[in-house]
């Protein structure tokens, strides 16, 4: 069968990476007979260059018509580039803002684990880590902050910034369903992340859970203020299991998250709506310092690209391949720049590798 998808390379390191997880599925789809149809999609920097805008509606369009989309990373250096000096609604970031909203892209799921080969990347100490974690980020992706009115204005004289954090309550009852749908088929456990004693959003967001939670009683539910989740995350991240929460919040920890798996680089991320449908990326930023050097973890975006298999394709023994590949990858000691350690790699067996050395090694435990 052959399947359409969105490609989205967008700036920095985001051709280079969106490259290998291309060559990476199309391995993997390949061995079960299906096959890969790509659209390129401009949006980001790349498109404000081309365009005079971060996203056209023609590639809206385009992203409405494939069964899902692959990205990249977009955006540059906020302070050297020009694409800041433009309006806020016009910079790269708003581009994305607005395809999300366009697709109706309301749940982002974020898996944080541990592959074991980089126990030694993680910061915490070992006592820490224990057994290892696997923490599952679901985030509410087109409300609060991020999505509310806001203005800049002199109030009494005086510069004032207002932005606006709103939520109803269907908003929070259909992300909250696919939290709970997630940890049924996980370890049965749902921590909502929070500012319930200052937010009458948050306060809201509790009444709304636990309403949901009623049709889910095998699954335990607990709550959690959002400054005190930020510690608990390096304090013991094995507490764990599906975290759901606000945009920002989600935003906040999701990097949290990623940096006590040793990198934000290994990250993926999903984004879906009340379909299959669903855009894929890392979670990692654009990081223009690096890019064009060919030393970019392409991982968090291998990893997306199964997460797309697995849920917009249903392609699940495809994506099986890609985690176990990764996992091959890492235990034969293939690392890029960002994941070796400080201390003499070659005691330790391991290989620095470049962005496409490595997809290809992932390519070759397929």
């Amino acid at each position: 069968m052959v399947y359409k998808i969105g490609s989205i390379s967008g700036d920095g390191i985001g051709p280079e990476i969106v490259a290998e997880a291309r060559k990476v599925m199309d391995h993997a789809v390949a061995k079960y007979g299906h096959s890969l149809e790509y659209t390129d999609i401009l949006m980001g920097g790349c498109s404000i260059d081309a365009t005079g805008v971060p996203l056209t509606n023609e590639a809206i369009e385009q992203a409405i018509e494939v069964d899902a989309v692959i990205m990249g990373s977009i955006g540059g250096n906020p302070a050297t580039s020009p694409w800041y000096q433009l309006p806020p609604d016009k910079r790269p970031e708003a581009g994305l803002l607005k395809l999300r909203k366009s697709l109706r892209l309301f749940a982002n799921l974020r898996p944080s684990h541990l592959y074991p080969e980089l126990r030694s990347a993680c910061p915490l100490r070992d006592d820490i880590i224990g057994e290892g974690f696997d923490i599952m980020m679901v985030r509410e992706l087109t409300g609060g902050l991020y999505f509310g009115k806001r203005e800049t204005k002199p109030v009494n004289g005086v510069n004032t910034a207002i932005d606006t954090l709103s939520y109803n309550e269907n908003e929070i009852r259909r992300v909250a369903e696919k939290a709970f749908y997630i940890a049924g088929k996980r370890r049965k456990k749902v921590t909502v992340v929070d500012k319930a004693n200052v937010l009458d959003s948050s306060r809201l967001w509790r009444k709304v859970v636990t309403s949901v939670h009623e049709k889910y009683q095998n699954i335990e539910l607990e709550f959690m203020l959002v400054d005190n989740a930020a510690m608990q995350l390096v304090r013991d991240p094995g507490q764990f299991d599906v975290i759901l929460t606000e945009n920002m919040f989600g935003d906040i920890l999701s990097d949290e998250a990623a940096m006590i798996m040793g990198s934000l680089g290994t990250m993926p991320s999903a984004s879906l709506n009340e379909t299959k449908f669903g855009l894929f990326e890392p979670s990692g930023g654009s990081a223009p310092d690096i890019a064009g050097k060919g030393i970019a973890d392409p991982i968090g975006t291998i990893s997306s690209a199964s997460m797309l298999l697995r849920y917009s394709l249903g392609l699940d023994k495809a994506a099986d391949d890609i985690d176990g590949a990764i996992k091959k990858t890492l235990a034969d000691g293939y690392r890029t720049f960002d994941l070796m350690p400080k201390e003499a790699a070659k005691k330790k067996g391991l290989k620095q590798v470049g962005t496409s050395e490595m997809g290809d090694a992932i390519v070759e435990r397929l």
